[in-house]
């Protein structure tokens, strides 16, 4: 399975020049945790850094600086690493887990974001794969059961 068939196709964008209010807002109006910055590049959007709730309440909140005096490309995170659509699961794991990282952008062979593949999204994946293991044990046991009726 490739990271480009799990990963979220609605991913909520900013460029580095917003302002974090207008962040915060995005965030909260899209229920999400996390805002891919982007600049424009020949017409599409090319992931340049990410912004999370966290960096905002450890960069900005916790400073006591005033959400108004900063913008998203002042705190963001620069050193963004991404995802190709074709990259396996396997390799965005253990990539994730390595830089220590729950969000990992999707772009396509040209650099255009297409995605983002979030730690949520393995997690549902993998109890999805779960539970139809488990549904084949159950299965099985009840095969057995069968048998020895007869």
């Amino acid at each position: 399975m490739s990271v480009g068939e799990i990963c979220n196709r609605e991913v909520v964008i900013a460029e580095k020049d917003s302002s974090v209010t207008d962040v915060v807002k995005l965030m909260r109006e899209y229920h999400v945790g996390d805002v891919v910055i982007v600049e424009k590049h020949d017409g599409v959007n090319v992931p340049v850094g990410i912004l999370t709730d966290r960096d905002i309440v450890i960069e900005v909140l916790a400073e006591n600086v005033a959400l108004d005096a900063v913008t998203a490309g002042d705190i963001m995170s620069y050193d963004l690493l991404v995802a190709r659509e074709g990259d396996g699961i396997e390799d965005a794991i253990n990539l994730m887990r390595k830089k220590g990282i729950r969000r990992l952008p999707v772009v396509n062979e040209q650099g255009a974001l297409e995605g983002i593949l979030t730690l949520d999204d393995l997690v549902d994946l993998i109890a999805e794969e779960l539970k139809d293991l488990a549904g084949l044990i159950t299965k099985e046991q009840k095969s057995e059961k069968k048998r020895r009726e007869l």
